[in-house]
């Protein structure tokens, strides 16, 4: 008796593991190391980017002098304003006076943080080994990488992508 209540919940615990949906797994997963960082604001003080850990992420690496990038920001704009529940972020591999005297003349209302000339040595820790401007990338609620796109976005393209984190 006592040995088949011990099978049966053996059994249960086997099937339980088996069934357990990937994005309880993926939560017991550490998040990204670029999570435990934190950066330069562009208006002062340093901003933890675990801050953001619980909700999707998109950030966007780029520079002001980087035509893509430039073409782009309207798009990321939009994207933040369409999706309240997207923390959108505009890491600046570029210098504070660069990015202060581009945003007076094209705003956004996304969070900017300067990463200076250690942007690319960040960018290749996450994936883009060329060090290409501008480069995307999506992260889950946990804070893993969902996906990566190096180039200028396109708006299909990342409403798509950005769905599938929602």
């Amino acid at each position: 008796m006592h040995r088949r209540i011990f099978l049966q919940g053996a059994a249960l615990l086997a099937c339980s593991a088996v069934a357990t949906p990937a994005g309880v797994v993926a939560a017991l997963l550490p998040a990204n190391p670029v999570f435990g960082r934190s950066l330069p604001a562009l208006q002062g003080g340093e901003t933890p980017l675990s801050g953001w850990l619980g909700q999707p992420v998109l950030m966007n690496f780029w520079a002001s002098w980087c035509a893509p990038c430039v073409r782009e920001l309207p798009l990321l704009q939009s994207l933040h304003e369409q999706y309240p529940d997207l923390a959108v972020l505009g890491l600046a591999v570029d210098t504070q006076a660069n990015v202060q005297r581009f945003i007076e003349k094209v705003p956004v209302s996304y969070p900017l943080l300067l990463t200076g000339t250690q942007g690319v040595a960040l960018m290749r820790e996450l994936g883009n080994k060329s060090g290409v401007l501008p480069f995307s990338i999506l992260f889950d609620r946990d804070g893993h990488v969902a996906d990566r796109l190096l180039g200028e976005l396109k708006e299909d393209d990342i409403q798509v992508r950005i769905k599938r984190i929602l």
